[in-house]
């Protein structure tokens, strides 16, 4: 039983465990309160029933390309991908802000800063807590299931925000 249990934490070839510890001695500089305030900040803003992930060199310690290390590139150099997963994000997005229309957006980034106009006060409170670009997307279940479970791309799951009341709502689509 402890081998099925072990092997239900293991997603993308790592621990989840080890994930984590990547993503807060990388990104936080071993500092784990500043990882979890990184969470609630997010998690404040965030649609209720949406998962929120971090994808790429941060959950690795290397960038998948070309396999340099995190911040290989000097401090503060790597990116923080954050993907918010469910119905409720894609909302953030506009029109044109997805590589598959309501489906999966394009990042946030400064390569497109505009395609999630509500988004951006939320990228930059986090790109100046971090000191590092924070690149915001978002995704529907079935693009997640694929990418991190079928395809076994790596992925460290921050939270699920609960179902209830939201402060922030996103913005309806028109």
């Amino acid at each position: 039983m402890a081998d099925s249990a072990e092997a239900q934490d293991v997603q993308g070839g790592l621990p989840e465990e080890e994930k984590r510890n990547n993503v807060i001695r990388l990104a936080f500089d071993g500092n784990a309160d500043r990882y979890n305030e990184f969470c609630r900040i997010i998690e404040e803003f965030v649609p209720p029933g949406t998962t929120v992930i971090l994808r790429g060199s941060a959950v690795t310690g290397q960038r998948w390309k070309d396999g340099v290390p995190f911040d290989g590139d000097g401090p503060g150099t790597s990116d923080l991908d954050v993907t918010m997963v469910g119905d409720g994000g894609v909302l953030y997005f506009i029109p044109t802000g997805f590589f598959v229309p309501g489906v999966h957006s394009r990042p946030l980034s400064d390569e497109d800063p505009d395609i999630a106009p509500d988004l951006v006060p939320l990228r930059k409170k986090l790109m100046d807590m971090v000191k590092r670009p924070v690149n915001l997307q978002a995704s529907r279940d079935i693009v997640i299931r694929f990418r991190g479970d079928l395809l076994d791309q790596p992925y460290l799951t921050l939270f699920t925000k609960a179902q209830g009341l939201a402060l922030n709502t996103p913005p309806a689509q028109t």
